[in-house]
């Protein structure tokens, strides 16, 4: 295990951290409202210490606003609350209807998601229309979803990514959280004929596909198969639906793993995990006449969503550096020139291969969320290992050189990588890979991890994407 884990932390512990972060955090939301240009599109990544656009698809934007709905729930402070709320309103109803991406379940769970949440929740007041205009922007995501559907050879499918029919992103595991929330709200995809098509099934099968195509178990499955590796992307063939091979999109090679999303599976999987924890739902949806779900019992879901997580989990916690944070890609070309990086912490400054803070931020809720979901099940020691490796990971983020101090920079948490094999991350003059800059879903991410700590340390209601929703 490469993670050295401070088994001495607690979320109490953590409060003093998570309040200077929120404080740094206010200045920085601030800011970023007043100087964004709502005609350049969503804030993207820094380049200097500022927020810039950079066009692939609009999947930042719940982010951005989804922040200041972060930082009012744990402040209270309803300036806060007024721009998330108004830009909500405003900016994101083309996010709602978007037929061509899988990223719904961070645009409109990060917004309209937490303000039902938070009125749902009584932290905000409740108004009948609002509550009616979030359920139904909530419904629409979630139908709009789950429309991008693939059906493979099995009569399963997969919700395709913005790269098209034939692919299934490691990415949507926790998009999946908008067909959640749109089931819980009672709603289906209708279809030809108004075929009723089920929310709830969709997400079952897209979570077993991934988990079956896109986490590896160390079974032999090509030469490069070592429990808990991730593909970022699954290729199928769209004329007969058969599994053809992996690939990357964002990491560096198809064998190796993208560090950032082995995070979302971590965090993706633990969710579901917690949302099908009642069982009721989940008896319903397996054990329906759908095709596909034939043959699937409810604890054989649980167990293989369960599998994939532990597996995920515990790749990760051997490839991060010992303070939690991990090298952008497992296969990284330079890895070999950073020496015993394993066993040292995270060097941002080293000259030849980036750090993702990012993928530590979405990594380390994704653990705490596994560690609780197994102490409720009873699995004390693996529980304390995962939550443990949470509160490590989030105690790295949550001092330098991580969390940005300089009120110039517009960022939170610094040496975040987006697209290392494009090139689009800024490269400082003097250095040779990217550092010192942020990114929206890096941001957000922290945010939602100290949120999900202060209100455990707070003994507050536990942090989920549903609330009471339903």
């Amino acid at each position: 295990m490469a993670i050295k884990i401070n088994h001495k932390l607690t979320p109490q512990k953590l409060v003093p951290q998570i309040e200077r972060l929120f404080d740094l955090s206010a200045q920085k939301i601030l800011s970023l409202e007043k100087t964004w240009k709502p005609e350049n599109g969503a804030p993207v990544f820094t380049v200097k210490g500022k927020y810039t656009s950079y066009g692939w698809t609009e999947w930042t934007q719940g982010f951005q606003f989804g922040s200041a709905l972060l930082q009012f729930d744990a402040t209270g402070e309803k300036r806060f609350l007024e721009i998330g709320r108004r830009n909500t309103i405003q900016r994101m109803a083309t996010h709602v209807s978007h037929v061509g991406v899988h990223d719904h379940g961070f645009n409109n769970i990060s917004t309209y998601g937490n303000l039902l949440r938070l009125m749902c929740e009584g932290k905000i007041a409740f108004n009948e229309r609002e509550k009616d205009f979030y359920e139904l922007a909530l419904k629409v995501s979630g139908a709009v979803q789950a429309a991008r559907w693939t059906r493979i050879h099995d009569g399963t499918g997969f919700i395709y990514s913005f790269n098209g029919p034939h692919s299934l992103f490691i990415d949507t595991m926790r998009s999946l959280r908008s067909l959640a929330v749109a089931h819980r709200l009672g709603h289906s995809l209708m279809g030809e004929r108004d075929q009723k098509i089920s929310l709830l099934q969709r997400l079952v099968e897209h979570a077993v596909n991934t988990a079956r195509y896109n986490v590896y178990y160390g079974e032999g499955r090509d030469a490069y198969d070592v429990r808990g590796r991730i593909a970022h992307e699954s290729i199928f063939n769209v004329n007969d639906g058969e599994y053809r091979c992996p690939n990357s999109q964002q990491g560096y090679s198809p064998f190796s793993t993208w560090t950032r999303g082995l995070a979302w599976a971590i965090l993706g999987f633990a969710e579901q995990l917690e949302f099908f924890q009642g069982g009721a739902r989940l008896r319903r949806a397996v054990e329906s006449k759908s095709q596909g779900s034939r043959g699937l019992s409810p604890h054989r879901f649980n167990e293989t969503l369960l599998r994939a997580a532990t597996a995920a989990a515990g790749f990760y916690l051997a490839n991060s550096c010992a303070d939690g944070v991990p090298v952008w890609d497992t296969g990284a070309p330079n890895l070999h020139r950073l020496g015993d990086y394993l066993n040292k912490p995270g060097d941002p400054f080293n000259k030849w291969e980036p750090v993702d803070s990012s993928a530590a931020a979405i990594a380390a809720q994704g653990l705490i969320r596994l560690g609780n979901y197994l102490a409720q099940s009873g699995n004390t020691r693996d529980s304390a290992l995962y939550k443990q490796a949470g509160l490590t990971i989030a105690n790295t983020l949550f001092h330098g050189p991580y969390l940005s101090a300089n009120p110039k920079h517009q960022g939170l948490i610094l040496h975040s990588v987006y697209h290392r094999p494009n090139g689009w991350d800024y490269i400082a003059p003097g250095q040779k890979v990217p550092n010192g800059e942020s990114s929206m879903w890096g941001d957000y991410h922290a945010r939602e991890l100290a949120l999900l700590i202060l209100r455990e340390a707070q003994g507050k209601t536990y942090l989920t994407f549903l609330g009471t929703v339903g």
